[in-house]
């Protein structure tokens, strides 16, 4: 078995407000010299480390994971899943 780290991205639909990211962009960016950024989304990540056989099946089980505990609100977000790294096992 591997171990395999896991990167959960939770981030509200395109037509859901975003009240922190327009904050971070009106009184962050805006006022400083970086006029060229137009947009601002925030997003949730959490990082799962899996004991797994393969990348594959460590996808599988966050993915079926996040769907059956209701990690997030599929009517107002989107979750992306991403395999990112094996993670070194310490002995």
């Amino acid at each position: 078995m591997k171990r395999y780290l896991v990167n959960v991205i939770i981030e509200n639909k395109p037509y859901v407000n975003d009240p922190e990211g327009e904050t971070i962009l009106k009184d962050l960016i805006a006022g400083r010299d970086y006029q060229s950024v137009k947009s601002v989304r925030t997003a949730k990540m959490l990082n799962i480390i899996i004991e797994t056989n393969d990348r594959k099946e460590a996808e599988d089980i966050v993915k079926k994971l996040c769907d059956e505990l209701r990690i997030y609100n599929p009517v107002v977000s989107n979750c992306k899943v991403e395999v990112v790294d094996i993670v070194q096992v310490k002995n």
